[in-house]
């Protein structure tokens, strides 16, 4: 393999996504641009009418003894009953990456092995314990109604479940979070203060978590799936939700070797920075994400001219999709890597976005193909510079770009490479 021993590898990747409940199911909807995205019908009545479904899975009541999952993931309910939505998902999908991996339970939990997680916490279950405690007078708390319900519910859960002994923290940064989990995570490794790394993003998928998002006019209104989620096309109205999990592991590269681990792809570097400008807009020309992408390319030490493919946060928005158009047409000038929003296909993760993408990266370059830009009719004016291919490209990447953009103008940007054999 073309890597030294010395970088930072992924060893393991594991999913519960609208695309696909593990990495096989996944792999085949990128490549044939297979959307994720149906009518969805909530246990309440909403008036959104679709989103990137979980297959499989019923989180509707507030027990989670009654929760049902796929054959593929089933969990020991003991292991869940406190737990948010998001948390179940997370699971399934740690233990998918943990067997690609081939980690030991020993090796999870020596202290050399952290976990940064990224989450928003779930709104469904706030509002549920908080509604039942008002109504009690405010004299019934449930004993599970903060570990399942607040931001940091996830890394409560899954750091006590796997006996992690190393470093470990949530991160909630909007739709960057992810992205800043999985940055952090990668300087605790070549930092040297970590050898492993187990980083993993979930959210909910329920009118909790999607409805309010309505009120800020962020929401399609369209009411067909097949062409709800439109990044970069003249015709986009707004993102669609998504929830579920993904969870990577990160070590040492001399380590994977050393245990015969197959390193799927390594992290060549990453960027952050912030737009300064507005709550919940962009900065209009894109500057955060171009200094984002700079600061990425800068830490890799690499060239625009080496990168081959982008996933662009592009979330089906406006003025989203327009500052990343802008900001990708400076930084790449005359060179033309194939750009694409994977969005098109599984909705807007939210806190969970920005490590679903690079995941999707990983398998991409993994199994060498660029997935296509799905539901690409007109192309907004100004990407008019941008190669978005609408089909996916059976060729392999060396270098792929993953951008995440959130609220308050947070913006990540990461770079990886292939492993070649």
């Amino acid at each position: 393999m073309n890597f030294s021993s010395q970088e930072v590898a992924v060893t393991g990747c594991g999913f519960i996504t609208s695309i696909g409940n593990g990495r096989a199911e996944v792999e085949r909807s990128l490549v044939e641009l297979r959307s994720g995205i149906e009518l969805w019908s909530p246990e309440v009545e909403v008036p959104v009418k679709i989103a990137g479904t979980l297959k499989g899975f019923d989180t509707s009541s507030f027990n989670p003894a009654a929760w049902t999952t796929p054959e593929n993931c089933q969990l020991d309910p003991r292991l869940t009953r406190s737990m948010p939505p998001h948390g179940l998902y997370a699971m399934a999908a740690i233990a998918e990456a943990l067997r690609e991996a081939d980690l030991s339970p020993e090796e999870l939990s020596h202290e050399s092995t952290g976990l940064y997680c990224a989450s928003a916490g779930s709104p469904k279950m706030l509002h549920h314990h908080l509604t039942n405690l008002e109504q009690s007078g405010w004299r019934r708390a449930h004993p599970h109604g903060v570990i399942s319900s607040v931001a940091g519910a996830l890394h409560f859960h899954l750091s006590a479940q796997f006996g992690i002994r190393g470093h470990c923290c949530g991160f909630v940064s909007a739709c960057s979070s992810g992205s800043h989990a999985l940055g952090f995570a990668f300087d605790e490794i070549r930092l040297g203060r970590q050898d492993r790394m187990l980083v993993v993003a979930a959210e909910d998928l329920s009118p909790e978590t999607v409805v309010p998002f309505a009120g800020m006019g962020a929401l399609s209104r369209c009411e067909d799936p097949a062409i709800a989620s439109r990044p970069f096309d003249q015709e986009r109205d707004g993102f669609v939700a998504t929830g579920g999990a993904v969870a990577l592991l990160l070590e040492k590269s001399e380590l994977a070797l050393h245990r015969g681990a197959k390193p799927l792809a390594i992290i060549k570097g990453w960027g952050q920075a912030c737009d300064g400008h507005h709550v919940a807009q962009p900065q209009p020309e894109g500057a955060g994400i171009h200094a984002a992408t700079t600061s990425a390319l800068r830490d890799a030490s690499l060239g625009p001219e080496q990168i081959d493919a982008v996933n662009a946060h592009a979330p089906s928005t406006a003025a989203g999709d327009r500052a990343e158009a802008l900001a990708l047409t400076r930084l790449f000038g005359i060179a033309r890597p194939a750009v694409s929003s994977t969005k098109s296909l599984t909705g807007h993760g939210l806190t969970l976005s920005g490590l679903m993408e690079a995941a999707f990266c990983i398998v991409a370059l993994d199994r060498g193909f660029i997935p296509g830009q799905a539901n690409l009719t007109t192309p907004d004016e100004v990407c008019g510079d941008l190669f978005l291919p609408r089909e996916t490209l059976d060729r392999p990447a060396t270098h792929y770009l993953n951008n995440s953009s959130g609220f308050g103008g947070t913006n990540v940007a990461h770079l990886f490479a292939r492993c070649s054999q």
